[in-house]
């Protein structure tokens, strides 16, 4: 926030100073209360953040309501710090002579590194202390979650993380992909504008305008009132961007790079049209256990450890993949099913009241569905209400993945295939597509450091452990039931 006065790195009272990636958006609640005996030399968010360092010391994370990244320099002295679920990208490494680097880039430190990996989510880090674990939710532990589901508060705690995350000095839309998630987000943010006269710009993008998720995008924005606006790419467009997409991404894993490829071209068209903030669905998946896999799970409390891990991984794929496909044209990404206080209401839930179970006709993420299915003022139509999860990656037109897979696999031969384990012995690739991948990513990011950051996104309790949603035989596309049909 503050387009005008927020230069930095912003000076604290004295000799501190902070450099911020992010938003903190409590930061005029902490001003008038915690922070109402300092002076401020801005009107900017980042500013709170060293002022709370000179009153609380080290201690104060907890105290920000956002979604950051930031190092505080005080003399000798220093903190650096990165919000509870790892919204904004941190790494943080060290050099032969053991001095420490942090940047919001894997690529502005890989070369001054002899030693880096990702900054850990809800956790600061000093040089008196180390790492310390400042988040740490009831949710955590597994057993603390059983809270019977109160689809009040469910509705009321997201509504809030939507209307928090409206504060903007900038061009503000939201990212519609036609899914339930991102759904209801523009449903909400479209509500909270009434009254005025701010006009809400949706955004969808797939191979045309007649897949499944531009489709879906088309009738909610109808319903809702937007300004809809559709970005088509295709298939050789997609592949052409592969090698600068996995430069941004700083990433090699196979769904995060199905998936960035169209959020990029989506990314692009957004900014082009003079937006600088959207809104978007990411996390809800995690939270509600979404994924068509957990169909499959062997029971509530194991379905219920998979919503905490999952959650606790989001850094590493959907918060990493909506930061660095958007912010490569400048694009901010804020996510209202990650705010740490609808958290509290969500993670706490137990698992017998999320599980989907189709014996009883419980999809997936039943209960955030039906928190928000109100006859007497719908938010969306019925049928979007209810629509089967669609991976986004799928979403934007089946023949996306299908090209991409086929495109990989004729770029690498089965020679170079057989020798996958002696060329990428960390993280071996186990396709064709995953080896085409890797190969682009280690021409940028050699270093065993940076190969290591990577983690992998494989969904459990399945045999196929591709990650498109028709990997699973819940889906209605499914290619489990194509293949087993063909036979």
């Amino acid at each position: 926030m503050d387009l005008h006065t927020g230069r930095q790195p912003i000076r604290g009272t004295h000799n501190a100073y902070v450099i911020h990636n992010g938003e903190i958006y409590n930061y005029m609640h902490l001003r008038r209360t915690k922070l109402a005996d300092h002076n401020f030399r801005t009107t900017c968010d980042s500013e709170v953040i060293v002022h709370l360092y000179e009153k609380f010391g080290y201690d104060f994370c907890n105290e920000l309501d956002g979604d950051w990244a930031f190092v505080v320099v005080d003399g000798d002295k220093f903190m650096a710090a990165r919000d509870p679920i790892g919204v904004k990208p941190f790494y943080y490494g060290k050099d032969v002579e053991g001095n420490l680097y942090f940047s919001s880039e894997l690529k502005a430190i890989e070369d001054q590194c002899t030693w880096l990996e990702p900054f850990p989510p809800g956790h600061y880090y000093t040089g008196e202390t180390g790492l310390v674990k400042y988040y740490q939710p009831k949710y955590h532990d597994y057993t603390q979650c059983a809270d019977p589901a109160d689809l009040n508060k469910l509705r009321e705690f997201l509504t809030e993380a939507t209307r928090k995350r409206l504060m903007s000095d900038v061009p503000l839309g939201v990212l519609l992909s036609g899914g339930l998630d991102s759904s209801l987000i523009s449903s909400i943010t479209k509500r909270l504008l009434r009254g005025t006269n701010q006009e809400l710009h949706s955004f969808s993008v797939g191979l045309s305008t007649d897949v499944p998720d531009m489709k879906a995008a088309r009738r909610v924005a109808e319903f809702i009132g937007t300004k809809h606006h559709e970005v088509t790419f295709s298939v050789e467009e997609g592949i052409a961007a592969l090698e600068k997409i996995i430069w941004h991404l700083e990433s090699y894993d196979v769904t995060t790079i199905r998936a960035s490829t169209p959020m990029y071209f989506l990314a692009r068209y957004i900014t082009q049209n003079g937006f600088k903030v959207v809104l978007s669905g990411e996390g809800a998946d995690e939270v509600f256990g979404g994924y068509l896999y957990f169909h499959n799970a062997p029971s509530d409390e194991e379905f219920t450890q998979e919503t905490i891990r999952r959650v606790g991984l989001l850094s590493t794929a959907d918060c990493l993949r909506a930061d660095k496909s958007t912010m490569a044209f400048g694009l901010e990404v804020r996510v209202p099913f990650l705010d740490r206080y609808f958290l509290d209401v969500a993670m706490n839930i137990r698992g017998a009241d999320k599980r989907p179970d189709r014996s009883k006709g419980k999809p997936e993420k039943y209960i955030l569905r039906a928190a928000f299915d109100d006859p007497n003022d719908p938010y969306l139509p019925q049928d979007i209400l209810w629509r089967q999860k669609e991976q986004f990656s799928d979403g934007v037109g089946y023949s996306w993945i299908d090209s991409l897979v086929d495109y990989c696999n004729r770029q690498v031969s089965d020679e170079e295939f057989a020798k996958a384990a002696e060329r990428f012995p960390y993280n071996t690739p186990t396709t064709k597509e995953a080896y085409f991948y890797r190969s682009i990513f280690e021409k940028f990011y050699p270093s065993e450091s940076a190969i290591k950051s990577v983690y992998k996104w494989i969904p459990r309790w399945q045999k196929n452990t591709d990650p498109s949603g028709r990997a699973n035989e819940v889906h209605e596309q499914s290619v489990v039931k194509s293949s087993t049909k063909q036979v």
